[in-house]
């Protein structure tokens, strides 16, 4: 199978679109046929060696979406053809024609769902879901302030507090202010031109997708027990207590009752999956370069194959 993997850290053109052998699933895996593979921030740091050093050579990419196409031992819930999405194992990786999931991590799509959108969601959407809900318990007429709105993670996260109820506040710059109002934002302060300190009071909830300058300033915009939740790491975290707040950074992790949920919201026309542009997975390399740049708004999107029709259970409950 053809895939795009890296045997170095380093620039983009590191990445080899190459001949590999196919995986195969282990106990409670099924490898799925690729049709649309997600990019993230996530993937060009790895490739960089920004979060340690892998074993290489390695294929990149996580969030993924296809169909069943091998079941392992031990999978019973899903049969060959069913059309699902979900995040690869880092040992295979899904900038791929092929990949290998877990079973239990993964979600069945939708049949009005397409493949590119449910590659977008896995990463970015359960990053901001589990930020907002698993850690910050957001909750109806709360205020959250969303650094990076217009963003993969910050615009499913405007989305997702607009649909609790929550006042929303973004910032972003250029195009991504008036995205990030389409995405349902009730205000978005410019980061380039105002000082969202100076604006913004008596917050509920902080989203922190940028940290350094950007998060020590937001700490004074949080009301007394307040709460700040960060995905790229707590820089003092005692700033917390000093300023009469509760803080966390995390990591998101798999859960395909969320995936699910996600995916409902979707269909259900509450969320939309944000996908700003869609690359063939030969053009890993300028993905990757786009997302780099950091002024991408919304998703990005490799095309493995045609969608084709397929076989698709109902969504679990």
């Amino acid at each position: 199978m053809k895939a795009i993997r890296i045997h170095n850290f380093g620039d983009a053109d590191v990445l080899k679109y190459e001949d590999v052998p196919e995986p195969r699933p282990g106990t409670g895996e099924m490898r799925i046929r690729i049709i649309a593979a997600g990019v993230n921030p996530v993937d060009w740091k790895i490739r960089r060696g920004m979060t340690g050093q892998l074993p290489l050579p390695m294929t990149l990419g996580l969030d993924v979406a296809g169909l069943v196409d091998m079941l392992g031992p031990d999978v019973r819930n899903f049969q060959p053809g069913d059309a699902v999405f979900g995040k690869a194992t880092r040992e295979h990786g899904g900038y791929a024609e092929y990949t290998v999931l877990e079973a239990a991590t993964v979600a069945r799509k939708p049949d009005s769902l397409s493949f590119v959108d449910a590659a977008a969601i896995p990463t970015a959407g359960l990053t901001a879901w589990q930020a907002l809900f698993d850690k910050a318990g957001l909750m109806s007429e709360q205020t959250i302030l969303i650094h990076g709105a217009a963003g993969g993670v910050g615009g499913f996260a405007v989305q997702f507090a607009k649909w609790k109820g929550a006042q929303v506040i973004g910032t972003a710059t250029g195009e991504g202010i008036a995205f990030a109002k389409s995405l349902g934002a009730d205000e978005v302060i410019d980061y380039r031109t105002q000082r969202f300190e100076e604006i913004v009071h008596d917050a509920d909830v902080v989203l922190d997708t940028i940290g350094g300058d950007t998060q020590a300033r937001s700490w004074s915009v949080l009301k007394a027990g307040g709460f700040l939740v960060t995905t790229v790491g707590l820089t003092t975290p005692e700033e917390a207590e000093a300023h009469g707040v509760r803080a966390t950074g995390f990591r998101s992790w798999t859960d395909s009752g969320e995936l699910t949920q996600i995916a409902e919201l979707i269909v259900q026309g509450h969320v939309q999956p944000m996908v700003t542009t869609v690359l063939p997975l030969t053009a890993a390399m300028q993905a990757q370069q786009m997302s780099e740049s950091g002024h991408v708004h919304g998703k990005i999107i490799l095309r493995v194959a045609e969608e084709p029709g397929q076989r698709t259970g109902q969504m679990a409950a």
